[in-house]
């Protein structure tokens, strides 16, 4: 099968495709616009392989993206190519509604114009698998309850706004011109190659730096944490077994308070790299609490059952042995830290509205 992914170069993208051509025969067409957080060098293990493609195209570009599949012929499309950081799209929400909705109806249509001239074979076998998130359902804030693929929507940022907007349009496109979709909504990814805008990468960069560990409010809001090597192993499962028209969840069933996030970091940076700045007896000593994110939803949490009974997935990683492997990670990594971060970001504050 050829599979193409929108998005490579990002952190989920590129776990994708590091899974597919170190784990099955397939091959990959990677089409990344190479935005800030898009970085090749995640993809150094995987770049040599005959199985493998890139192409530099905007998924707002829709020409650029009919060329692109008529060119390589893809037997499925997974798409994450996304604005995904959630402060970002408070400060700036026009890139997230270019990107995550015009660029999601794109590609919609390319891929739709592509399908209906497929054979009957390819035709009956083509997927379109779209990859969201659990922000688009909003707050559990004060219940015990948990997401699950009926949940309705309510989505408290830009960004998650942004991404509702994109599975409407997914599920509309199935609907109406019975394109074969699938949609998977995740918890918090965590792991190797992440930017470090996004929580765990930032504490462990900056506890080594000396800076602040800036928690938002009193860090008492929730996420449930996937390993991302255990989500791009979902994926796959999703575009090769699922059900067409099906939605599945993909949690972690790792529900954490931010503060424990950070103090899990801290303790292991104090196990792993007991050397530290000047001026630091403790990593716990950098915690900084800082004034909350506006609309900050207070808890997410997945039932994740689904999957694991249709499909047979289920997560490899517990949220402590995957944090270890992740601190590990970055410290044998800096010199990849230090290219990803291209001078645009220096992770400052972010999403802070008078």
């Amino acid at each position: 099968m050829k599979i193409l992914v929108t998005g490579g170069a990002g952190f989920i993208g590129s776990a994708v495709i590091r899974h597919i051509i170190s784990q099955t025969n397939d091959h990959v067409v990677n089409v990344d616009k190479l935005t800030y957080a898009g970085n090749l060098e995640s993809l150094a293990d995987v770049k040599a392989s005959t199985r493998y493609a890139f192409e530099q195209v905007d998924i707002c570009d829709q020409a650029a993206l009919a060329k692109v599949i008529q060119d390589h012929q893809p037997d499925a499309i997974m798409h994450l190519a996304a604005e995904s950081h959630v402060d970002r799209s408070i400060d700036g929400p026009a890139a997230f509604i270019e990107t995550n909705i015009i660029g999601t109806y794109n590609l919609l249509e390319v891929a739709r114009n592509y399908w209906t001239q497929l054979d009957a074979t390819r035709k009956a076998s083509f997927r379109f698998h779209h990859i969201s998130t659990d922000e688009v359902y909003g707050d559990l804030e004060g219940t015990n309850e948990l997401f699950t693929e009926a949940t309705s929507y309510a989505p408290s940022s830009p960004y998650s706004a942004s991404k509702a907007s994109s599975d409407h349009l997914v599920r509309a496109w199935g609907r109406t011109y019975g394109l074969p979709i699938l949609i998977t909504n995740c918890s918090n990814n965590y792991g190797p190659y992440h930017f470090p805008e996004k929580l765990i990468p930032l504490m462990i960069l900056n506890a080594l730096d000396g800076k602040s560990l800036p928690v938002y409010g009193k860090g008492n809001q929730v996420r449930d944490w996937l390993y991302v090597e255990d989500h791009a192993r979902a994926l796959y499962k999703v575009i090769t077994e699922g059900k067409v028209g099906e939605t599945y969840n993909i949690g972690g069933h790792n529900e954490k308070q931010n503060i424990e996030v950070v103090r899990t970091v801290c303790a292991l940076l104090e196990e792993l790299a007991p050397q530290k700045p000047r001026g630091v007896e403790a990593y716990e000593q950098l915690i900084t609490f800082v004034t909350d994110r506006p609309g900050h939803d207070v808890r997410y949490a997945i039932d994740a059952s689904k999957i694991q009974r249709e499909l047979n997935w289920t997560p490899q990683e517990t949220f402590e042995s995957g944090t270890r492997k992740t601190v590990e990670w970055y410290l044998a990594n800096l010199q990849w830290c230090q290219h990803v971060q291209d001078g645009s970001y220096q992770r400052e504050r972010l999403g802070s509205v008078s």
